[in-house]
């Protein structure tokens, strides 16, 4: 990697980083927890991007940050898949009001 590739790579990490606080600066506090709990699944890609380092790393380090990342990744789409799983429940009817509505109507 030469210093060209280099600086073009931190270019882009620092301007994704830049717009990334920029977007999430603007939703509102409402729609924060639900926009991230489903975009946590996106991190599938982090997953496999460090199943790539691994298949082309040939260092113990190289490796290691493999599965860090792999660790990492993993844990936020599981965790984002049940933070849903849990707003999603807070919608549902519970068993009491359905039988208290249907008392209600008759």
């Amino acid at each position: 990697m030469n210093n060209l590739d280099l600086l073009t790579a931190i270019t882009v990490f620092v301007l994704s980083v830049l717009v990334g606080i920029e977007v999430i600066s603007k939703v509102p506090a409402t729609l924060h927890t639900p926009l991230m709990s489903g975009s946590n699944s996106v991190h599938g890609i982090v997953v496999i991007g460090a199943m790539l380092i691994a298949a082309g790393s040939h260092t113990w380090l190289g490796y290691a940050l493999a599965f860090v990342a792999m660790v990492f990744g993993a844990m936020n789409v599981v965790g984002g898949y049940a933070v849903t799983d849990r707003m999603l429940e807070m919608f549902k009817a519970r068993p009491d009001d359905t039988q208290k509505q249907r008392k209600a109507e008759v």
